[in-house]
């Protein structure tokens, strides 16, 4: 579509339920009250002219365009900063006003460099475009320029450049980076004619604070900030706006092209999960979509010891499905299953899981979640009735209290974060649970007013302890309760829960918390107003996940913190769709919308639309499916765009089940490390090359829309519509919006959604039905989903992984805000300069007592395996706690990750596990032989990339 820039009203839109009536240029106009006048004149078509003024920042008044005339006042205010009253009567244009603004552009232009023709904002200039708005044709006070501030281009930052001489000293990017991103990174050095921007200490942008998160430059309304990008290839003419797929925030983007290229991505204002903000990943890091390492045309070989030989995609496919048809004729139906992926869209996965379930004739698929946030859809299940959170994130802005336990949303969902972060620096508090020291526990302008740092392992423990106090001191929500709530229930986790074994003092024998950390952090929780608890992996990924999300649910049940804005129980999600692909069916035991498959109506209904009879009894987890490969009763599967060998649990076993089957099929972009064991290899697409929807973390459906062609020549969805004609369960879609329109008469959570209506309000959050037809941005109002809310009785049973004399350590595991997962993609972008390898981050206590300085080479082993890696001295974590991320393949983390998995789901416990830490003179042998793989696998790779 044509570019068609965003509307810029000038200044916030005001939330006053309360309306005004005023005249502007003859012109009534009804606002709500504390709109500005700048604003009412734009929403009535009259673009005042601008230049400190944009919409997602508050109003400033600083360059002296925006003037006005208001009858029966003096003077000429800024009409950024003057709210509409009633019966005013505006001017916007006289003679006086004319002249005055003139004036102002006369000083601007004087200051600035006339290289229009040649600037890369030349036609994408703000500056340019006032000069024109106010008639200006001459400058008495010269061209050149040369009185403002030049100490050079700084290109430090691998995606925007920062050239001073261009700057008006506006402040946009000052405020943008403190209001929205909230790093205050920026400033205003100097005065006067001297007045510049300078990154932090004055430091180049790349060794600043700065984050990279693209506010400034979407705020700079010249070519001093500009993407490198737009110098390179030139100003965008067409748009089209998708959903990013990165992390599960799901912010919208303008993904503005030129031609067939893309030039940038720009966050959409009227994205509703991010509001116009975004971070450095979905920014800037879509470059591997078109990197050399990316394979384009399909591949097979007989055993993973060949070469790969690119075949065709008819070749590949037909060779696919007759070596699934071989190995079910010769080991039976249950033989062979699938993974759908996070990253891919909801009808991308929905297709998958109903090939497997009616092409295969099994229920054997599964998905990432299974180890991520499995927990969280049988804890939310099982007390409230649905498997999601409970809020939209714009009820963050209406917390006073915010809990956020086992999440980083700092460096996981940086741009959610960016809006708690607003929200804490206007009055709310926060208590962190965390073992770590995150940067929410303190750092610029952010402190936590309590921050335990508990044991990894005791989440439980520490949840119910906090519930102790609440029972104990009568911080209950009664009337909540008993009207919402299953009381006996209740009163059976009361019990459990005022027992003096779960006392602070108990507990902090137990987590390491002091007992008085925990009795505030309750106390505040449950009588600071509302209160709101976010959480994350932290949470999820131990062996009591699931009891620990029914904990923090009992928590919020008992205080009456849910149902409302402000409130509620809300998971981070870590994949751009993991809720998706749970949301489509991708468990073994679950049909889309979470329904049992033992469920007969359900099972009847499926039947009869998919012409196919299907199995009643769960099928194998990816846990499951590994054992059954080395024990020989599983000999295939089909993984969509999930990379298992680096990113679950115990490396070693992961390689020897995939060693052990006879037909591995890999869909991705790249040869991952689970390619290493594939005997056909599919070539995905990108979240740039097709059409479909993505679902983020607060259950908020959206499109996503094809930028360019698929350089594969197919989108994800119709590669698995091949290959399950081929296997001769016929599918004929033509566009994605049918397989949505599928997916709505078969699940009662999404019978209102369609392409029709996501185009009409951009975003719908289910449940999407005849109730609720434009979606549920805060579930449980009026009654919980499964009637009564259920409380749970939380026992803490410890971790079998226990530290000892061999393994005196904890590991604890987690993300960096510049990397993603597993790395595939924004390893293959420049985010790499931040941080180019996983480090070991260990207390100085702990370094001390084994002759290790920072930088060092050091070996980390557990029970499982070992691995080495740099160390990073740092108070970060605690005595006894060491820390590293898990995005480099060379790392592996997961050798040294245990087989221990939550209870109910089999989420594997990566947050737990007992090491020793040694110094080491470099890699292992194992990594060293891996990284000769890689080498022979890039050879392999290269000509067949060179090639295409």
């Amino acid at each position: 579509m044509p570019l068609n820039p965003e509307t810029d009203y000038g200044t916030p839109q005001s939330k006053s339920e309360k309306l005004v009536t005023l005249t502007i240029d003859g012109t009534e106009v009804t606002v709500p009250e504390g709109t500005s006048i700048m604003r009412a004149a734009m929403e009535m078509g009259t673009q005042i002219p601008k230049l400190c003024a944009t919409d997602m920042l508050d109003s400033y008044g600083s360059c002296r365009l925006c003037l006005i005339e208001i009858e029966g006042r003096n003077g000429t205010p800024a009409s950024c900063t003057t709210p509409a009253g009633e019966g005013m009567v505006v001017k916007t244009q006289t003679d006086r006003l004319k002249r005055l603004r003139k004036g102002v552009m006369e000083l601007y232009i004087s200051e600035h460099p006339l290289d229009c023709l040649t600037c890369s904002a030349n036609g994408d200039c703000e500056l340019q475009d006032m000069a024109g708005a106010v008639g200006l044709r001459d400058v008495r006070y010269g061209y050149d320029g040369q009185k403002h501030p030049n100490p050079g281009i700084d290109d430090s930052n691998p995606y925007f450049t920062y050239e001073p001489s261009k700057c008006i000293v506006c402040s946009r990017c000052v405020r943008a980076c403190e209001e929205v991103q909230g790093t205050f990174a920026l400033t205003i050095a100097n005065r006067g004619f001297k007045s510049v921007v300078s990154p932090s200490m004055q430091e180049s942008f790349l060794e600043s604070e700065c984050v990279s998160c693209g506010a400034c430059v979407q705020a700079c309304p010249t070519a001093t900030l500009n993407e490198k990008s737009v110098i390179e290839i030139g100003t965008p003419d067409t748009a089209t706006v998708t959903t990013c797929a990165y992390c599960g925030v799901g912010c919208s983007f303008r993904a503005e092209m030129r031609g067939d290229e893309l030039v940038r991505m720009i966050p959409q204002k009227e994205g509703k999960a991010n509001r116009g903000h975004s971070c450095v990943k979905g920014r800037f890091a879509y470059g591997y979509a078109h990197h050399k390492d990316r394979i384009t045309k399909p591949m097979i070989r007989e055993k993973i010891t060949d070469p790969w030989r690119e075949v065709s995609w008819e070749e590949a496919i037909q060779y696919t499905a007759s070596e699934f048809k071989r190995i079910q004729a010769k080991y039976g139906k249950s033989s062979i299953g699938g993974i759908t992926s996070s990253r891919c869209t909801n009808e991308e996965t929905f297709l998958v899981q109903k090939l497997i379930r009616a092409g295969f004739g099994n229920n054997n698929v599964d998905t990432c979640a299974r180890v991520c946030h499995s927990p969280t859809g049988y804890g939310l299940k099982t007390t409230y009735g649905e498997s999601a959170g409970t809020q939209d994130f714009d009820s963050v802005e209406k917390s006073d209290v915010i809990l956020v336990i086992g999440a980083n949303p700092t460096d996981g969902h940086p741009v959610f974060a960016s809006r708690m972060k607003k929200r804490l620096r206007q009055g709310a508090k926060l208590i962190v649970v965390d073992p770590r020291r995150t940067d929410l526990v303190k750092s610029p302008n952010v402190e936590a007013d309590y921050h335990l740092p508990l044991k990894p392992g005791t989440n439980v423990a520490v949840v119910t302890s906090l519930g102790h106090v609440i029972v104990t001191e009568g911080l209950v929500n009664e009337d909540f309760v008993r009207e919402r709530c299953e009381w006996d229930e209740f009163q059976d986790w009361a019990r459990f829960a005022a027992d003096p074994r779960h006392a602070p003092e108990e507990v902090e024998k137990i987590s390491g918390v002091p007992a008085e950390l925990i009795r505030k952090a309750a106390r505040l929780y449950a009588t600071g107003g509302n209160a709101a608890i976010y959480y994350g992996l932290g949470v999820t990924e131990h062996s009591q996940g699931s009891t620990t999300v029914m904990a923090i649910a009992n928590l919020a049940m008992a205080t009456g913190n849910i149902g409302r804005e402000g409130v509620g129980v809300n998971p981070l999600r870590g994949q751009n769709n993991v809720q998706g692909s749970c949301d489509m069916g991708s468990f073994p035991h679950e049909l889309p919308g979470y329904r049992h498959v033992s469920d007969t109506a359900t099972m009847e209904l499926f039947e009869s639309l998919w012409g196919r009879p299907l199995l009643d009894e769960p099928g194998l987890r990816i846990p499951n499916m590994i054992d059954a490969a080395l024990d020989g009763s599983f000999k295939g599967i089909y993984i969509q765009g999930e990379d298992i060998l680096q990113s679950d649990p115990n490396t070693q076993h992961m390689a020897a089940g995939l060693a052990a089957m006879e037909c591995v099929v890999v869909q991705d972009l790249f040869l991952v490390e689970t390619a290493n064991y594939a005997h056909v290899f599919l070539p995905g697409s990108t979240f740039l090359e097709k059409n479909g929807t993505f679902t983020n973390a607060e259950r908020r459906i959206q499109r996503v829309r094809k930028v360019m062609a698929p350089v594969n020549g197919y989108e994800d969805w119709e590669i698995t519509q091949m290959l399950s004609n081929a296997l001769g369960y016929p599918m004929h879609y033509d566009h994605p919006s049918q397989i949505m329109d599928e997916i709505a008469r078969l699940t009662p959570t999404f019978t209102g959604v369609s392409y029709e209506k996501l185009d009409e309000l951009g975003s719908v959050q289910w449940p999407c039905n005849d109730e609720a037809p434009e979606g549920t941005p805060v579930m449980h109002i009026e009654s919980f989903t499964r009637g009564k809310g259920k409380f749970v009785v939380t026992e803490y049973v410890a971790t079998d992984e226990k530290t000892g004399p061999r393994f005196p350590l904890l590991l604890t595991t987690g993300r960096i805000l510049s990397q993603y997962n597993v790395g595939a993609q924004t390893r293959r972008t420049e985010n790499v300069v931040w941080h180019e390898e996983d480090r070991l981050e260990i207390h100085p206590f702990d370094a001390e007592n084994r002759g290790v300085r920072d930088g060092d080479w050091v070996k980390i082993a557990s029970r499982t395996g070992e691995t080495t890696l740099r160390a990073l001295i740092t108070e970060r974590v605690a005595p006894g706690v060491v820390y590293t991320t898990f995005h480099h393949p060379t790392t592996q983390v997961n050798v040294v990750t245990t087989e221990f998995s939550d209870w109910a789901t089999n989420c594997p416990e990566y947050k737990v596990t007992a090491v020793q830490v040694a110094p080491s003179n470099g890699p292992s042998e194992w990594q060293e032989e891996y990284e000769e793989l890689s080498k022979a696998a890039r050879r392999i790779a290269e000509p067949l990339v060179a090639a295409e």
